[in-house]
């Protein structure tokens, strides 16, 4: 496996004709943007959670719906921290030589924000189904965004991937 230092490869994988150092800025910078956009929806959902308990209506909710509110609000803060920890771990551990470090531990981070996200949709979707159409109509949306977004952000990238090395 290349070092950091090693002067120029050719990445068999990607094809790029890079230094281990300049995969690892690509990866790293790659990895930023797509926690960029991950933090948007997580900034527009607890928003718009956040706005709920000055709403007249709030105060009707059950025990039931009450709950599944702040679990989402729980969910979200904890969702935006998981997005926070990669730029926080760079700025701790930075010039120090972990860029590799930095990388493979923010894709796992990346990982689990995104499935952070997907539960937070799958939670908040369902609390407004539940508030305006009834709790089976709650039940029944959570139930199939959640299995849409399992399609969508595990089963299909998972064939894509199998795909890659048949080709």
């Amino acid at each position: 496996m290349p070092q950091a230092g090693d002067s120029q490869n050719a990445d068999s994988t990607t094809g790029r004709n890079e230094t281990f150092d300049e995969k690892m800025d690509r990866n790293w910078a790659e990895l930023l943007q797509e926690l960029r956009v991950l933090q948007t929806g997580v900034q527009i959902l607890a928003g718009f959670l956040l706005t709920l308990p000055f709403q007249t209506r709030f105060e009707t909710l059950d025990g039931f719906e009450l709950s599944l509110y702040l679990s989402n609000v729980v969910l979200a803060a904890l969702t935006t921290a998981l997005i926070l920890l990669p730029v926080s771990a760079h700025r701790r551990l930075f010039r120090q030589g972990l860029k590799a470090t930095l990388v493979s531990s923010a894709d796992r981070i990346a990982k689990a924000a995104l499935a952070g996200v997907a539960l937070l949709s799958v939670g908040t979707s369902a609390l407004v189904f539940d508030v305006s159409a009834g709790r089976a109509a709650g039940l029944i949306a959570g139930a199939v965004l959640l299995a849409v977004l399992l399609v969508l952000l595990v089963l299909i990238p998972s064939r894509l991937r199998r795909g890659v090395g048949r080709e």
